[in-house]
């Protein structure tokens, strides 16, 4: 049975970063970003990737039979036990639709899910210091910013009540906000 962990953070809150470091430092272990595997399908400029494109330039969600067919596909293709999913849920009815695949099924079992804390202007100041593309703008941002916070309070309370949520300090420096997040997993682990 594979074990998944979820990461989720505001834009700029390091997910991605804290979770491919964790897989690059433990072969047992393999990491999916959400949204780099729809840039890879908009990177390939596929008719799919077209249709993604329309939806993340404008800092919008992608359609969830869209998100969910690509997550899937990874979980089944994972080589390792252990899978750290990043940038998802991001909205109500994708954890929702997302449990009802997990709960019809047994290869996978969700473990925990991280919530990597950052405040709003640390957000701010990392998305438009980074500056990857073009939907690095304080327009794009803020909209970003309201499509990850309005959906975070049902998400939290799922989650919670059925104990897997965990908070992480996201505003720390990346080692020890990594160690933690890999503590956790191995303590989870043994339970």
């Amino acid at each position: 049975m594979k074990e998944l962990f979820l990461i989720i953070g505001a834009p700029g809150s390091g997910k991605t970063t804290d979770a491919s470091l964790i897989a690059k430092a433990d072969e047992n272990i393999s990491h999916y970003s959400t949204g780099d595997l729809l840039r890879e399908e908009v990177a390939s400029k596929s008719e799919l990737g077209q249709k993604i494109d329309s939806f993340i330039s404008k800092g919008n969600l992608v359609p969830i039979d869209i998100v969910i067919h690509t997550i899937v596909s990874a979980l089944k293709n994972a080589k390792t036990k252990t899978i750290i999913i990043d940038g998802y849920p991001r909205s109500v009815e994708q954890m929702v639709e997302f449990d009802k695949i997990l709960t019809h099924q047994s290869e996978v079992i969700l473990k925990g899910v991280f919530e990597i804390r950052v405040s709003e202007e640390v957000a701010k100041e990392r998305i438009l210091g980074r500056s990857r593309g073009a939907d690095d703008n304080e327009e794009v941002f803020y909209n970003r910013m309201k499509v990850y916070l309005e959906p975070l309070d049902e998400i939290l309370d799922f989650y919670q009540k059925k104990k897997l949520h965990f908070i992480i300090d996201g505003e720390r420096a990346i080692e020890p906000i990594v160690q933690d997040i890999k503590d956790l997993i191995k303590k989870i682990q043994n339970l």
